[in-house]
């Protein structure tokens, strides 16, 4: 009777000699749970073992087996005792280094013995040095026994040493070789893209031949891994398409208004829209018309004005007879969207709702009451938006402002919310410009717009980096622009999480530089103030009753001041580039000439220099986003809600960014040519972290 042979996606790790509870709980922390996680938990680098390498030479930063006679060992006293013992070949010398060691250990490299070493060379006070390197005793005359294969060095948690990785893999390797790892890409896309198969790329990364090359693997740049890299990505992408797909046949109504209430709304604008605007607004015109549910991503950098081309596309919906809610992270973004859409639709006899998490009683009950009824059309709110006694009569239209702050479940409990049988239409906006490539990978279900145009009138920020010893110089440039009739910001920011002593960081902040600017008027807001008092404070400052605005980074979202023109931010060095970037925003919107001042506190990391570099250097929110995602990775970029659903095994979007455009075509092909690859693709690399792919 021939054995059926289990796939190695259903065998578990526990079946692995060497893995007991213990083990089986520590590789469960890094998502393996059967022999397919194991073997797709790749090397993060490698070492070459396989041939002794002449003592003399060796280079600093050579990691190499060498084969040797001791000359002399010796224990050093000097500030920490260590054994020393000098090696040698024929074709040079080196001396290994021990800190820590026995007296056997002494016995064991005694004069005359041979050994060999694995070590790392680095540079000592007199010669070359390998510091605690592998030590083997061998006779003089032994043959050389070498690694056939590169050998691994595997990403590790605590209790699993390298000894037991390759050991498992080893096992694992074992396995593979009877099959059970099912090639899931037609051959005609292997051999179209030039790929090897998967299960010869697994054996080939867990084991590389001597003749592979160390440094392309360590780049992650071999065909092997591009492969694997390549099927993740296409899983990914796939994963998205399918929801789109699914989201798609579920219909949603036709929002194709007449076009008065637009019209008002445009004649009482005080400016006029740019191109970018316009072509922006026609494509979401023309989604709200279809009878398939707009998937729209708009992105426009600080400034560029997309609250007023979401406050069109909402009149549109409500032309058509439909209601809008547009959902904030934050109270503070919600309230300030909420200003907004008051202003320019109160005239137009529209009153906009505002729900958030705190409100309660009778007013939450009218406003429940409104949505159900129908009669409150538009609705701006925080997530509060999704709880199950929010009842809409005919909503039409999520606007979702932020959207990698939410990530894809919280925008997609909205759906819910949609009449009988049909979906939403569903418009995301960031401020926070995503490269691309970025864009293209995590939003595949969505389709892109950019507002790459700032209104006219702008003038570009100045910034400067200055250390805090500096600060009497910062604060007399304060006192200077005030007293030409201009307004600044003052944004105090700690290191601490503490909210609590962030305020009083700002409090004290505030009590000080009153002192020291004696005549202006010095205004206060942080997170703890009441909506009531925050609202008082920017209003006061919107009006140039207050002088100088000392906050904390709570007003990285909030009023428009255009007589604003200087910011100081504290600290600066202790903040991301896209928050960086979202403060100077506050400033710059007026005609005259702004400046941005980046407070620092030495010694600067390097990490930190590159950071404030780019903002002195550019004032482009998109080129911001690119090197904020090459310094920091894509899943800082995005946000951890957004990437917690996005966890890459092998691919890296930054790194692999070049293999997007062949994965979005080969996604579109396999859906039509090759369906039934899809759903096993999908469980492969995703399983069930995202529920939304389990088709």
């Amino acid at each position: 009777m021939t054995k059926v042979l289990v796939p190695l996606v259903d065998t578990s790790v526990t079946e692995l000699k060497g893995v007991g509870p213990k083990n089986a709980e520590r590789l469960r922390k890094l998502g393996i749970e059967n022999v397919q996680d194991l073997l797709f938990h790749l090397p993060i680098r490698y070492q070459d073992r396989t041939r002794i390498v002449p003592i003399g030479s060796l280079r600093p930063g050579d990691q190499a087996v060498i084969q040797g006679q001791v000359e002399l060992a010796d224990i050093r006293y000097g500030r920490r005792r260590s054994l020393l013992v000098r090696l040698a070949d024929g074709t040079g010398s080196i001396m290994l280094r021990f800190f820590h060691f026995s007296s056997a250990q002494k016995a064991n490299m005694a004069r005359g013995a041979w050994l060999r070493c694995f070590g790392e060379v680095r540079n000592g006070p007199r010669a070359y040095e390998l510091i605690h390197p592998e030590v083997q005793r061998v006779a003089e005359d032994e043959p050389a026994e070498v690694e056939q294969a590169l050998t691994p060095v595997y990403p590790t948690t605590e209790g699993m040493h390298q000894l037991t990785w390759r050991d498992l893999t080893g096992h694992a390797l074992t396995l593979l070789r009877r099959g059970g790892l099912q090639e899931l890409l037609p051959r005609v896309v292997l051999d179209e893209y030039d790929m090897p198969p998967l299960a010869d790329a697994v054996r080939l990364l867990h084991r590389p031949p001597p003749d592979q090359s160390q440094q392309l693997l360590s780049d992650s740049g071999h065909p092997a891994q591009r492969r694997m890299a390549f099927e993740e990505l296409l899983a990914h992408q796939l994963s998205l398409r399918v929801l789109r797909q699914r989201q798609r046949r579920l219909g949603a109504p036709r929002l194709a208004g007449n076009g008065r209430l637009q019209k008002a709304l445009l004649d009482r604008l005080p400016f006029s829209l740019t191109v970018a605007q316009r072509r922006v607004l026609d494509e979401l015109r023309r989604d709200l018309a279809e009878p398939q549910p707009a998937l729209r991503l708009v992105q426009g950098d600080v400034g560029s004005g997309k609250t007023v081309v979401a406050a069109l596309a909402a009149l549109c919906c409500v032309e058509a007879g439909y209601q809008v809610a547009l959902m904030a992270p934050t109270e503070l973004l919600a309230e300030q969207h909420l200003r907004n859409f008051t202003n320019w639709l109160e005239p137009l006899a529209i009153e906009p709702g505002w729900l958030s998490g705190r409100h309660k009683g009778k007013r939450r009950v009218r406003l429940l009451e409104g949505l159900a009824d129908g009669s409150i059309r538009i609705v701006v709110g925080t997530h509060a938006l999704f709880q199950e006694d929010v009842l809409f009569d005919r909503l039409g239209l999520v606007i979702v402002d932020e959207q990698h702050r939410f990530g894809v479940h919280q925008r997609l409990a909205l759906r819910e919310k949609g009449a009988a049988g049909q979906l939403p239409h569903q418009v995301v906006m960031t401020a926070t410009p995503i490269p691309r490539t970025l864009a293209m990978t995590a939003y595949a279900d969505l389709d892109l717009s950019v507002i790459d145009e700032l209104p006219p009138g702008r003038t570009p920020v100045t910034t400067v980096v200055v250390a805090d010893k500096r600060r009497a110089e910062v604060i007399e440039r304060v006192a200077r622009a005030c007293s030409e009739g201009r307004q600044a910001y003052w944004v105090c920011t700690l290191i601490e999480e503490s909210e609590a002593l962030q305020c009083e960081a700002a409090e004290d902040t505030a009590s000080v530089l009153a002192e020291s600017l004696q005549g202006l008027r010095v205004g206060l807001v942080h997170g703890r103030l009441k909506a009531a008092e925050k609202e008082a404070v920017m209003a006061a400052f919107k009006t140039g009753e207050i002088d100088l605005l000392v906050a904390t980074t709570v007003i990285e979202v909030g009023v428009d001041v255009p007589n604003a023109s200087l910011m100081v931010i504290e600290n600066a060095e202790r903040l991301g580039l896209s928050q960086l970037h979202q403060l100077r925003g506050r400033i710059g919107r007026g005609a005259q000439q702004s400046h941005c001042v980046l407070m620092y506190h030495p010694p600067l990391g390097a990490v930190a220099q590159e950071r404030l570099a780019v903002m002195r250097e550019t004032n482009d929110g998109f080129e911001i986003a690119r090197r904020d995602l090459a310094i920091r990775g894509p899943g800082e970029v995005l946000g951890t809600r957004q990437t917690g659903e996005m966890q890459f095994r092998v691919a890296d979007l930054l790194r692999d960014q070049d293999l997007v455009p062949d994965v979005q075509a080969l996604a579109d092909r396999l859906l039509v040519e090759h369906p039934g690859a899809v759903k096993p693709l999908i469980r492969r690399w995703i399983g069930q972290k995202v529920q939304y792919a389990d088709v």
